[in-house]
């Protein structure tokens, strides 16, 4: 008899509804936590290439610092990327993404109100430093709330991102405008805008069993024991070195899209309203694309070929740029677009390459980490090379260079491997 009054207890508690609730709310916040901050993890960048011009004129900025100012994401991603997986076992992820999302809202509040160069780059680095920690956790926090469904959710959440960009693009202007013509107000906004996506990120971080992935030995729960330091069999797996270089290359052409795209638009002739909605195309095309190659990412065992294709695009745009700029410049910012893509491909091949999510979080670090630092020179040597060439032909031939690099990159990380 007492064995039998037990497991009716047991079954009953594990079908209790109100914590099945519970669970199914927690993985709803979860999903809203991640559109959130994803939202915010590039205006810090992409709000600024529209009004690079005025800032550069207001802020006594040579095209040489404008380079760095350019380099300054890959290199706070790299530096302070690394530190993620140990703040993370210390404090858990949700925490670390938390204040990390609130430093982004310091930084860009602060960033408008400098009044030179330095200060401006190292307000920069603060709103960069907190979304450095955001990238490398994200993929983390996917591997383990929803260990079944990675090339999903980070299609979900990478759309998210592509539409922050995109709208940070295209609404700094008008932003501006509506503030008299600052373009500083038009940058300090979005500080707003990411201070909203805290909230339920401190919520999340308190959650300590409705919302976890199911125990097992392959994922563990969210919490702070994820395993040993970022490098911890890395540096031995091919495979990891595969998806750090097309990690780097893709961020590489990436930030000088993000950069100088709209400084290439308005050189050939186009108004700074038309650059900012150029480019707010290669973000908006991402919305749709990235959910649906990352979903289409995860049911493939080989990447190589999505990696290949995307390679091509990029190297038709530019292409298009190089040989004529204002012809057609909505068809060379759709080639970009679609090339753009190799971004939210990377983090699946991240999720998919590593067994589990302490491995995940490992391989995240290692591959962003050291795939920014690859990426640091690149957008510096494009504002060089334009300086230096007063044009953008060569800037681009190097770039396509790079893009042939890449492709071989994708070749290889995109081979059904798995690391740890």
């Amino acid at each position: 008899m007492i064995i039998r009054r037990k497991i009716p207890a047991r079954s009953a508690r594990r079908r209790d509804p109100a914590r099945a609730g519970g669970r199914a709310g927690g993985r709803g916040l979860a999903v809203a936590a991640l559109l959130l901050v994803a939202f915010n993890l590039r205006p810090a960048v992409t709000s600024l290439g529209p009004v690079l011009a005025e800032a550069r004129s207001a802020l006594g900025m040579s095209g040489a610092a404008a380079g760095l100012l350019t380099s300054v994401p890959a290199l706070c991603f790299a530096l302070v990327g690394v530190t993620a997986p140990r703040l993370s076992r210390r404090y858990g992820p949700s925490a670390v993404v938390a204040a990390g999302t609130a430093v982004v809202a310091v930084g860009l509040v602060l960033r408008p109100l400098s009044g030179g160069t330095v200060l401006f780059l190292a307000l920069s680095a603060l709103a960069l430093a907190g979304i450095a920690v955001a990238n490398v956790l994200l993929p983390v926090v996917v591997k383990q709330r929803f260990p079944d469904q990675v090339g999903r959710m980070t299609g979900l959440y990478s759309m998210a991102l592509n539409l922050g960009a995109a709208v940070a693009a295209a609404a700094t202007v008008p932003l501006s405008g509506a503030f008299g013509g600052q373009w500083r107000w038009g940058l300090g906004a979005w500080g707003v805008v990411a201070a909203l996506a805290v909230p339920p990120w401190i919520v999340l971080a308190r959650i300590r069993t409705a919302d976890r992935a199911p125990r097992s030995a392959s994922v563990p729960p969210p919490g702070p024991a994820l395993g040993p330091g970022p490098g911890a069999g890395m540096t031995r797996s091919p495979t990891a070195w595969a998806l750090a270089a097309y990690f780097g290359l893709q961020a590489g052409a990436a930030y000088v899209v993000i950069g100088w795209l709209p400084q290439m638009y308005r050189d050939a002739g186009l108004p700074a309203g038309t650059a900012g909605l150029l480019f707010a195309v290669t973000s908006l095309l991402g919305v749709p694309l990235s959910f649906a190659l990352s979903a289409l990412a995860g049911r493939l065992r080989r990447q190589s070929g999505i990696a290949v294709a995307l390679g091509v695009f990029g190297l038709a745009g530019y292409a298009g740029l190089w040989a004529a700029p204002a012809a057609a410049p909505w068809v060379w910012a759709v080639l970009l677009g679609v090339a753009n893509c190799s971004f939210p491909l990377a983090l699946t091949m991240i999720g998919l390459r590593g067994r589990n999510s302490a491995t995940v979080v490992r391989l995240s670090a290692f591959a962003q980490s050291t795939g920014y630092l690859l990426s640091i020179p690149v957008p510096f040597l494009v504002g060089a090379l334009y300086e230096r060439t007063d044009g953008w032909r060569v800037p681009l031939a190097f770039l396509a260079v790079l893009m042939l690099a890449q492709l071989a990159a994708g070749v290889l990380a995109g081979r059904d491997r798995s690391v740890g």
